[in-house]
């Protein structure tokens, strides 16, 4: 089986626990997806997996693409990613279908991957967190970025220096999600925490890459200046 499976976000929502314990949560309609093409490491040198996204409207695909579809028995999708296959499982053929609880279960680590929200041309203040210049006392520094190089030498400005400049529209990882629930009848998955990019976003959940150890609980040791009580 393969690692992950493409997804939407729908928005973000709270769970409430029994113990009135609030816990914020994005709602993920993952899958149900289709796989296009199953790559082997004999034709392709290596081993994964196109999956496609199989939403509500059909998507419509020039003839090319549609041959590709068709040679897998499955219908034209609008968003196709690859994914690896697991370590030990045997890889899905063309044309079978993928879903959320045939990967993911409750309490796992995923990695949620997206585009996060553009927000156009911004300054170095918002855009890199500048603190900027003094607001009184005669200030005529406030929301510039300050010096960016040397006259003298090298007299120009380095490459990579930090300016005002295009801000988000970024291709976004946030690693080590918990997976709070899963609705498999209507192919919903609720993460915690917030995920990138808006409402109606395409997003890539995987199994998480560096998951997170949950600490076990150790047995009490006795104090150093404890006195032990006499018989």
């Amino acid at each position: 089986m393969v690692n992950g499976i493409i997804g939407k976000k729908v928005g973000m929502t709270q769970l409430f626990a029994q113990d009135g314990t609030v816990t914020p949560g994005t709602v993920i309609k993952a899958g149900p997806c289709v796989v296009v093409q199953a790559k082997a490491v004999g034709t392709d040198g290596y081993e994964a997996v196109q999956l496609g996204l199989v939403e509500d409207r059909p998507a419509r695909v020039r003839k090319p693409l549609a041959g590709h579809y068709q040679k897998a028995g499955v219908p034209p999708t609008r968003v196709r990613r690859e994914l690896k296959v697991a370590k030990g499982a045997e890889a899905p053929k063309a044309g079978d279908q993928v879903l959320v609880n045939a990967i993911f279960a409750n309490g796992d680590r995923v990695d949620v991957i997206g585009i996060s929200r553009g927000k156009g041309f911004q300054g170095v203040m918002k855009r890199h967190n500048f603190a900027g210049g003094a607001a009184t006392h005669g200030s005529m520094f406030h929301r510039a970025p300050g010096s960016i190089g040397a006259s003298s030498f090298p007299s120009r400005v380095i490459k990579g220096m930090r300016a005002a400049g295009r801000m988000g529209g970024d291709r976004v990882t946030v690693r080590n999600l918990k997976i709070v629930q899963i609705d498999a009848d209507n192919n919903l998955l609720v993460v915690h925490g917030a995920i990138p990019g808006a409402p109606g976003g395409y997003v890539m959940i995987r199994k998480a890459l560096t998951a997170k150890r949950v600490a076990q609980p150790q047995p009490e040791k006795p104090s150093k200046g404890a006195v032990k009580g006499k018989k």
